[in-house]
């Protein structure tokens, strides 16, 4: 008798006529789309090396460029003693978390941020119908390695505000400041997610995502006390990227916690990060299913 083919089932992958075992069908997701990304990501990286004078120019200038946001702080600062009650120097702390998170996500997932292009051209149905994860192909399409600018920049802005500040340094705090950019990465990159997801409903929606990813980066560079409560409030509750850095800093700082948070809150950013990639990973599940080609 011959064997059944597979079938696709609407999500990251396809499913065989055998018996069913969640713990092992999300395990041999994973690695399924962490082998198909690592492929894909390796092959631009190599295609990228190939021509390191070029890579290294487009770094360098990367790297100036995102420089100029801080540049524009530290002219703001020329004319004023403090912002929102923040020095420079903790405003520069503020800014390297934020930056280095955005940027892991930025570099790992950015490509999410494209996926409209693909619903209105129909080259999503190429990737639809390979026998690997999507959301892999997506993410790891193009990966541009010179993104590494923003990720080095937000790094040398965090490591002068770690050398200026005059911190009580405890195990505690010397653990929270590594978590805190990866969480903040894991929720940037959610957010990356779940905005791709959007676009097979608005297929031209790619602004709409930027303004909370860009400008959510943008906006967690500064601290929450120039912005409205309501504002803070929104992200903290809402969209919760108040937890990329905003209230972490604020233990690691001792300063008080944005809208009178908990004590405990500031190690509640992994939680958010788990939280805020689960309900990306249902809303891209929902959108992959929902789709239903250009028609071309």
């Amino acid at each position: 008798m011959a064997e059944l083919p597979q079938k696709y089932d609407g999500y990251d992958g396809y499913d065989g006529p055998g018996g069913y075992d969640a713990g092992a069908h999300v395990g041999n997701r994973l690695t399924e789309a962490l082998r198909t990304y690592r492929m894909i990501a390796g092959m631009w990286i190599r295609s990228t090396l190939a021509y390191r004078a070029s890579f290294a120019m487009s770094l360098f200038g990367g790297l100036l460029l995102t420089g100029l946001d801080f540049v524009g702080i530290t002219l703001m600062f020329s004319q004023v003693d403090s912002l929102g009650g923040y020095t420079l120097p903790e405003v520069a702390f503020l800014y390297g978390l934020a930056a280095i998170s955005f940027g892991i996500a930025d570099l790992a997932i950015g490509s999410v941020a494209r996926l409209g292009s693909r619903v209105r051209d129909g080259s999503l149905d190429t990737l639809l119908v390979r026998p690997a994860p999507v959301l892999a192909q997506i993410a790891a399409d193009r990966f541009a390695l010179r993104r590494l600018s923003r990720i080095t920049q937000g790094a040398l802005v965090l490591g002068y505000a770690l050398v200026t500040l005059d911190i009580h340094w405890t195990p505690e705090k010397l653990l929270l400041v590594p978590v805190t950019v990866l969480s903040g990465g894991a929720i940037f990159s959610a957010v990356f997610v779940a905005g791709g997801a959007f676009q097979f409903i608005a297929e031209d929606a790619a602004e709409v995502q930027s303004a909370f990813t860009y400008g959510g980066g943008t906006m967690l560079q500064y601290p929450p006390t120039v912005f409205a409560k309501e504002l803070v409030r929104g992200v903290t509750f809402v969209f919760p990227l108040a937890f990329v850095n905003w209230v972490p800093a604020s233990h690691v700082l001792g300063r008080p916690y944005p809208l009178g948070l908990p004590q405990g809150a500031a190690w509640a950013a992994p939680l958010v990060a788990a939280l805020c990639c689960a309900l990306a990973g249902l809303v891209w599940r929902a959108g992959v299913r929902s789709y239903r080609s250009t028609g071309s």
